[in-house]
């Protein structure tokens, strides 16, 4: 009894940890779109640096999870959760270098006046955010249901990035000498739509932990 107390306690832990690195890469998003369309070249530089904290965190939650594994010797339920941890941080750490490719590009167009207002760009970015906010979220509490919804709101994520792209594209055809700018826009757009692709990941691998059947709930297929 005391054993699965203290298990617990350490898989509370684990969950913590978790949620504070979903709150990290939550603030690196917001803080790479101010940065984007304020040109805030500072601040890029801050979400940049503050990537090595949340893969520092990445790795501190990797360790967290073979040391349960090797000193608890979870049972198959158990395993599969802490399997699953070690999973869904690889993907919100890809997150996390979405949002410093983003102020990559911010910083190599500093100095440039934008071609249009950024209206979209930061609607898909919200999108986005709350996607991994809830994937978090439901692994936490374990809701199959909210897992679910993340997998399906998805589709607005891509939708925003079909609208962007065409409407770049479009600006690019009045206008070639935009070319640069524009397909950097729609490297922006890309990182996001990745972004919602890994949370629709995290979404999976939590169904996955609470039912034990693995479902690419964009296709429909077992992987």
């Amino acid at each position: 009894m005391v054993t699965r107390h203290h298990f617990d306690m350490e898989l509370e832990n684990l969950h913590q940890d978790l949620i504070d690195m979903g709150n990290k890469i939550q603030e690196s998003i917001d803080n790479a779109i101010i940065a984007l369309k304020d040109q805030n070249i500072e601040l890029a530089r801050q979400v940049l640096k503050n990537d090595d904290v949340i893969d520092e965190l990445e790795h501190k939650i990797e360790r967290k999870c073979i040391n349960l594994i090797a000193r608890q010797q979870p049972l198959a339920k158990d395993l599969r959760t802490i399997s699953t941890a070690l999973k869904i941080i690889t993907d919100m750490e890809r997150i996390a270098d979405h949002s410093a490719d983003i102020c990559d590009l911010t910083i190599k167009m500093a100095d440039q006046k934008y071609i249009k207002p950024l209206i979209d760009i930061p609607k898909m970015a919200e999108a986005a955010k709350a996607m991994v906010n809830h994937a978090i979220n439901a692994y936490v509490t374990q809701d199959v249901e909210l897992a679910k919804k993340v997998c399906n709101d998805d589709d607005e994520v891509d939708n925003y990035f079909v609208k962007i792209v065409d409407e770049l594209r479009e600006i690019i055809r009045q206008n070639p000498d935009t070319v640069y700018q524009a397909t950097n826009f729609i490297l922006v757009a890309k990182y996001l739509e990745r972004m919602g692709d890994h949370a629709t990941n995290i979404g999976e691998w939590v169904i996955y932990n609470v039912t034990g059947v693995h479902k690419d709930l964009n296709h429909g297929e077992v992987r």
